[in-house]
C-alpha cells in the first residue's frame, strides 16, 4: 500500500523559510511526476511546482524564483524549499506523485505565514 507522509509545514513571519518533504512508501510503479500543490479556504487545490522524473521543474507563477522543488529517485522522496514566504501562501499543502496507471496524495501541511 502506497502511503505519501508530508512534514516540514508549521508557522512562520513574512519573509521568513520552510521546508516541506514527502516520502512515499510502499512500490509504486510509472512514476511521471512529483509534486506539490496547495489549497486555501476557499479555494481550489492549485498547483505550486511539479518535477519530472528526468529533473524538469515547473512553478506557478506566484512562486517562481521564491520556491525550489528537488527530488531524490532512489528515496522517492520530494522537497519543497520556500523562500520569501508571503501571507498569500498561507495554505495546507499537498503532496503529489503522478504515476500509470494511479496518483496519489498526501494528507497535507498546514502553511501559514503571519503578517
Amino acid at each position: 500500500q502506497v502511503q505519501l507522509v508530508e512534514s516540514g509545514g508549521g508557522l512562520v513571519q513574512a519573509g521568513g523559510s520552510l521546508r516541506l518533504s514527502c516520502a512515499a512508501s510502499g512500490s509504486i510503479f510509472g512514476i511521471i511526476s512529483m509534486g506539490w500543490y496547495r489549497q486555501a479556504p476557499g479555494n481550489q487545490r492549485e498547483l505550486v511546482a511539479g518535477i519530472t522524473v528526468d529533473g524538469r521543474p515547473n512553478y506557478a507563477d506566484s512562486v517562481n524564483g521564491r520556491f525550489t522543488i528537488s527530488r531524490d529517485n532512489a528515496k522517492n522522496m520530494v522537497c519543497l524549499q520556500m523562500n520569501s514566504l508571503k501571507p498569500e501562501d498561507t495554505a495546507v499543502y499537498y503532496c503529489n506523485v503522478r504515476a500509470v496507471p494511479s496518483s496519489y496524495w498526501g494528507q497535507g501541511t498546514q502553511v501559514t505565514v503571519s503578517s
